[in-house]
């Protein structure tokens, strides 16, 4: 059977329940992919009873559960009811990215394209400071953004101008982007016929890279108490440990070198010691194994646990100081 037949769709989405009733501390991203599978197998009666099950339990991201309940909701016939639960949404300006784009990839959907660019464009209102990088987690707000003007046929801004300069394809957004890329779909011309084929490769290419990183390149973090019950315990970790500032200053510096090479998608994720051991014991491992701490960063990001990284400048510190980050561990390195 085919990987994307809707009985595939159906046994991922039973496995992603058992897994989640294994582990209830992950249950908000295991059931959410359990929903998108069920969405995928025609179950969206099954999906939507999932999106209320994680808001009755009080997610930790409601706003993006009720973006995905209003689109599963519209493509079978709710129309009312998730128009109403997408105007609450805007109401609430959620400082999460990924409900506005869902809510505007839901209009967008069903050709309700002023509403959309109007929601792409009050996201990035509300999220982008004039002047600071654009979080990956944004960027796609850009993209978005930029396609639904170029269906309008409105002619370029500074968002515009900002998401071609972010664009890493070969082929520009522009001809990405052309509603006149439809026609030539049908041409007997076989130059015009290969120029789309080659547009269309680039496409696919950026879909690959996103798809091929469904979770952030993480990195370990240690709060200060449970750093110390951590080296209490397992002494030999202070060779990759020695202090606390050490730990967070070298933290920062993998980031940013991570950043440098052009990696998108980062993120922290916050180790505990219990968590730790009860992921060393699943791996038959010994918790004072340098090797395995990578390990548990990359299952926590895998589990939804990760923090995008870097913060805005003006965001507290992901260390938790309570400081901004432009004037903690986001500040410029001494020359």
């Amino acid at each position: 059977m085919r990987p994307d037949m809707p009985a595939d769709h159906t046994t991922e989405a039973e496995r992603l329940l058992r897994t989640a009733a294994q582990y209830p501390e992950d249950h908000e991203p295991l059931l959410l992919q359990a929903a998108a599978h069920l969405e995928l197998a025609g179950a969206r009666d099954r999906a939507t009873g999932l999106y209320d099950t994680l808001l009755a339990a009080s997610p930790d991201r409601p706003h993006l559960v009720k973006a995905l309940k209003a689109a599963n909701l519209w493509e079978y016939g709710h129309e009312a009811e998730a128009r109403a639960i997408i105007d609450g949404l805007r109401a609430a300006a959620p400082l999460d990215p990924a409900p506005w784009e869902i809510v505007a990839e839901t209009l967008e959907a069903h050709d309700e394209l002023e509403a959309a660019l109007d929601s792409f464009t009050a996201a990035l209102d509300l999220l982008l400071t004039p002047g600071e990088d654009v979080p990956y987690r944004t960027q796609s707000l850009l993209t978005g953004r930029h396609r639904v003007r170029r269906l309008l046929a409105l002619e370029h801004d500074a968002w515009d101008t900002l998401a071609d300069s972010l664009h890493r394809a070969t082929v520009p957004l522009d001809e990405l982007h052309d509603p006149k890329r439809l026609w030539s779909l049908g041409s007997d011309n076989p130059a015009e016929l290969q120029a789309e084929i080659t547009r269309l490769r680039a496409e696919l290419g950026s879909y690959r890279t996103a798809l091929s990183r469904p979770f952030p390149v993480a990195v370990l973090h240690w709060p200060t108490p449970e750093l110390r019950e951590l080296l209490a315990a397992y002494p030999a970790l202070t060779t990759e440990y020695p202090t606390e500032e050490a730990h967070l200053a070298a933290l920062e510096s993998s980031l940013r070198d991570l950043a440098a090479t052009g990696t998108p998608n980062l993120g922290i994720v916050t180790g505990t010691v219990p968590s730790y051991e009860a992921f060393a014991a699943s791996e038959a491992a010994s918790p004072e194994d340098p090797d395995l701490l990578p390990q548990y960063a990359t299952t926590l990001a895998a589990r939804g646990r990760a923090t995008p990284w870097p913060p805005t400048k003006t965001a507290p510190c992901w260390c938790n100081s309570g400081t901004p980050y432009k004037d903690c561990h986001g500040a410029p390195l001494p020359s």
